[in-house]
């Protein structure tokens, strides 16, 4: 309230007593918005949420602000607030046809929730295509895959076999093929990261293939796509930990990379550039000195231009290995907006 200014305070006195719908409505003052909706205090985080995105389609706003209502001196649970919000935008997203909202923004101030809005976003992947319909916004057309083959791998073993009679040779036919069969296992693996198999995972699994004695076959047409892995028990036992070890590493990269973005939302690490000037750090990076700032860490080493600083995470000063020292910044964003 203090940063919108004084005049919004008094336009909430003004209405304080008018309101009927759980909120009033005052002009944005000092902050870089036209509107400020002012909610009246209710536990009910979703129907709050609910009335204000109803508001912004009757008054035809193009986007709208939200901080994470509740977590404040109402002590809400923050992974319970991120469910209940979440619930009601995609509600409203789905449900209802939205010609001027564009842009539906949550401003996380305490970094320690944003584990918590992760958590929930991430339960509703599958629904962020309709979201994005919804609100106007054109689905880009997906681009369709080239399909990814594997060289078909054949092992030809040829028996003769020899008997006083026939009925001798079916017998022992019958117990080779039976021998073989007991060796041989399928297994497969679904998962919708294996569609982002690229060239690498693919080489991965030839090699994989030429190594053991397995056959690889790779359905990426399948929904969701499919590896299916035969041959001798052992070893596809094997393969199939090494291809699910590539999967946790795909997850663990996009993960990385969510949690990147949602943290230079909050907070921009920069070095000197040219003409005095600061450069933003790559993401990645701006996320591990974050992270290594909030552990109490002292130093920590970054590359810079291709050189190798350790940054001083107390003065905000790096050093080379040529003694070299530059001046770093940590700018938080979103500071003083509701």
């Amino acid at each position: 309230m203090d940063a919108a200014g004084s005049e919004v305070e008094g336009e909430c006195a003004q209405y304080a007593g008018q309101s009927q719908s759980g909120f009033i409505t005052t002009q944005g003052g000092k902050l870089l918005c036209s509107k400020i909706i002012h909610l009246i205090h209710d536990n009910d985080v979703k129907r709050q949420v609910s009335k204000v995105l109803h508001e912004c389609k009757l008054r035809m706003y193009k986007s709208v602000a939200f901080p994470a209502i509740g977590t404040g001196q109402a002590g809400q649970s923050p992974a319970k607030v991120a469910d209940n919000m979440l619930d009601a935008i995609v509600e409203f997203a789905s449900k209802r046809s939205v010609q001027h909202l564009k842009k539906i923004k949550i401003v996380i101030f305490q970094t320690n929730m944003l584990r918590d809005f992760y958590e929930s976003m991430k339960k509703r992947e599958d629904s962020d295509s309709s979201i994005t319909a919804s609100l106007g916004g054109k689905k880009q057309p997906t681009e369709k895959k080239k399909p990814m083959v594997l060289e078909k791998k054949v092992d030809l073993a040829t028996f003769q076999i020899c008997g006083e009679n026939q009925k001798n040779v079916d017998a022992t036919e019958s117990w080779i093929k039976n021998l073989i069969l007991k060796e041989q296992f399928e297994d497969s693996i679904s998962d919708e990261l294996i569609e982002n198999f690229d060239k690498r995972q693919i080489d991965t699994l030839a090699d994989l293939q030429r190594r053991n004695r397995v056959t690889i076959k790779l359905e990426n047409e399948c929904s969701p796509p499919c590896i299916k892995i035969s041959g001798i028990s052992r070893d596809v036992c094997s393969v199939y930990v090494e291809v699910q070890k590539m999967i946790q590493k795909i997850k663990d990269t996009e993960e990385e990379r969510s949690k990147a973005e949602l943290v230079y939302n909050l907070v921009e690490w920069r070095y000197p550039g040219s003409n005095d000037s600061f450069v933003a750090f790559d993401k990645l990076t701006n996320m591990r000195l974050e992270d290594a700032k909030r552990a109490k860490k002292t130093h920590l080493t970054v590359k810079i231009n291709k050189n190798y600083y350790n940054v001083d995470l107390n003065t905000l000063q790096a050093n080379d290995d040529q003694g070299e020292t530059i001046n770093i910044q940590r700018v938080p964003k979103n500071e003083g907006k509701l």
